[in-house]
C-alpha cells in the first residue's frame, strides 16, 4: 500500500497529466479527449512508481514495456513521457501537425518512449502478448503493461490473445481495461454490452481484479497482486469516468473526439488547476 505522501503525489502527477493533456489536445483544438482523461490516473501509477524505465535511454533493455492498445489516448502518454523527460514538453504543442513526433495515435517510429505503434483496434493486445512471450523466451524479469479500452474488448483478437496469453503462462503481462462505459458512438451496454469482463477474463485462465481506476491506491495496489503472479497473465478492470476531471464532458458521449475551443480549454484547465490545489491542501 501507498503512504499518504505517495498517494499526494501521484494524484498531483495524474492532475497534472490531464492539465497537459488538455493544453496538448487544445492546441489542436479536437483530439480524443475522454479516453486520454479516464487513464491519467493509470498513467501517473505507472510512470510514477511502478514501471521502470529511463527517459535518458528509452531503449534500455531492463525496461517495462507500455502498449497503449488504445492508440488514441496518444495524447496522454505523451503528457507523461514529456513530464517524465523524454522529450521538451513544448513539443506537445506539435499534436498531429505536419511534421510532428507526435500523432493523433501512438507511433514507435515517430515518438521517444512509445514502445508499440497501435491504433488499430485489438493489434495492441496481440503485440503486448508477443512482447511478454519475448520476454519469456530471453529469461528476462521485464514486464509489458496493457492498455485496453472497453469498446475495443469487442473486438475478436483481443480474446484470441487471451487464450494464448494463458496457455503460454505470461504472468509478465498485466493488462489493463480502461472501462469508461463510453466508446465512439454511444454507451457500450448499448452497443454491445461487455458483461462481467472480470469474470471473463478469469474463464480464459487469467488472474483478474475489479478495481476503482480513479483510485491510485487501489490502482497500485492491484498492481503489486499481479505481480506476484508466477503462471496466470494478469486484467485489472478499472471502473472510470470518460472524461474524468472535464466536468463538462465527464461520462458523457459527446467527449470520445470532441472540439476544444479556447474558451472550453481555459474553463477545463481553471477546474483542473482547482482540484490540483485541492489535492496540495488535502482536501481531494
Amino acid at each position: 500500500m501507498l503512504n499518504e505522501k505517495e498517494v499526494k503525489e501521484l494524484k498531483l502527477f495524474s492532475k497534472t497529466i490531464q492539465m497537459y493533456t488538455m493544453k496538448t489536445i487544445g492546441s489542436l483544438g479536437v483530439g480524443h479527449v475522454g479516453g486520454s482523461l479516464s487513464i491519467a490516473d493509470l498513467l501517473a501509477v505507472l510512470y510514477g512508481k511502478e514501471m521502470k524505465f529511463d527517459s535518458k535511454n528509452p531503449e534500455w533493455q531492463e525496461r517495462d514495456w507500455l502498449v497503449c492498445s488504445k492508440g488514441h489516448a496518444g495524447p496522454a502518454i505523451y503528457s507523461a513521457l514529456a513530464l517524465k523527460g523524454y522529450f521538451p514538453e513544448s513539443e506537445l504543442m506539435t499534436l498531429n501537425r505536419p511534421g510532428t513526433h507526435l500523432p493523433s495515435h501512438c507511433d514507435r517510429n515517430l515518438t521517444t518512449g512509445i514502445d508499440m505503434t497501435t491504433g488499430s483496434l485489438g493489434q495492441g493486445a496481440s503485440t503486448a502478448a508477443g512482447v511478454a512471450y519475448g520476454m519469456k523466451l530471453d529469461g528476462r524479469e521485464n514486464k509489458a503493461f496493457l492498455i485496453l479500452g472497453d469498446g475495443e474488448i469487442q473486438e475478436g483478437q483481443v480474446w484470441e490473445m487471451a487464450l494464448f496469453a494463458a496457455q503460454q503462462k505470461l504472468s509478465n503481462l498485466i493488462a489493463f481495461v480502461d472501462y469508461n462505459h463510453v466508446q465512439l458512438d454511444g454507451y457500450t451496454d448499448d452497443i454491445c454490452s461487455l458483461g462481467d469482463i472480470k469474470g471473463k477474463f478469469e474463464a480464459f485462465g487469467w488472474f483478474a481484479q475489479d478495481v476503482n481506476g480513479h483510485d491510485v491506491n487501489e490502482i497500485q495496489g492491484a498492481i503489486e497482486k499481479a505481480k506476484s503472479q508466477n503462471v496466470r497473465p494478469s486484467m485489472i478492470v478499472l471502473e472510470t469516468e470518460k472524461g474524468h476531471g472535464w466536468s463538462e464532458i465527464a461520462g458523457g458521449i459527446n467527449g470520445h473526439c470532441p472540439a476544444v475551443s479556447p474558451e472550453q480549454l481555459k474553463e477545463a484547465l481553471a477546474e483542473m488547476q482547482s482540484d490540483y490545489e485541492k489535492i496540495e491542501e488535502g482536501l481531494l
